[in-house]
């Protein structure tokens, strides 16, 4: 009885903790190798991130991200997840205020986004809503000295459709617009 349980659970691991892994792998390197690498994004043959990703971006030249709460200092990939700060929390709602006002300082009247001050649930989201870019695309154009329908062309140009055509909803990936901003404005 003893043997036959023995061999049963080092049959189960050699069959789900070796084979099954490296099987798995195998087929992801061989059909889609840019996406089981990270879908990392590559200039001059230097990786600058993940399309999956978000990484923090503070100058005024660049779109910036979601807030993060992943981290001590945000977009920490090894701390990803929420702060679990409840509706009631005074330290969220702190904290949304001070966001709040000081993404407003600049554009007192125009309705602000809720994804520039909320997070999302992983803290490491890669995208923002084309309402959320186009908020920030005057002082990206201030910035860089470049017309505000020269920044919204490219907001245009990058922006990606919803999932299978249903899914979600228009969005722009802050890293690659941002490389793209960097190649030719």
């Amino acid at each position: 009885m003893l043997r036959q349980a023995f061999a049963s659970t080092l049959m189960l691991v050699l069959l789900l903790g070796v084979a099954y892994p490296a099987v798995v792998t195998m087929v992801g390197q061989s059909l889609y190798p840019v996406q089981a690498n990270g879908s990392l994004v590559l200039c001059d043959g230097r990786a600058v991130g993940s399309r999956l990703v978000a990484q923090r971006f503070d100058s005024d030249r660049y779109f910036h991200p979601r807030p993060s709460a992943a981290g001590e200092h945000g977009y920490d990939g090894r701390a990803s997840g929420g702060f679990n700060q409840g509706p009631t929390s005074r330290a969220l709602s702190d904290r949304l205020h001070e966001t709040a006002t000081r993404l407003r300082a600049g554009q007192p009247s125009t309705a602000l986004p809720v994804d520039l001050f909320t997070a999302s649930a992983s803290g490491l989201d890669p995208h923002i809503t084309v309402e959320a870019a186009r908020f920030q695309a005057r002082r990206v154009a201030q910035a860089r000295d470049v017309s505000t329908v020269r920044v919204n062309a490219l907001i245009d140009a990058m922006t990606e459709g919803r999932e299978m055509g249903i899914l979600g909803q228009p969005r722009v990936n802050v890293l690659m617009l941002n490389l793209v901003l960097d190649d030719g404005v």
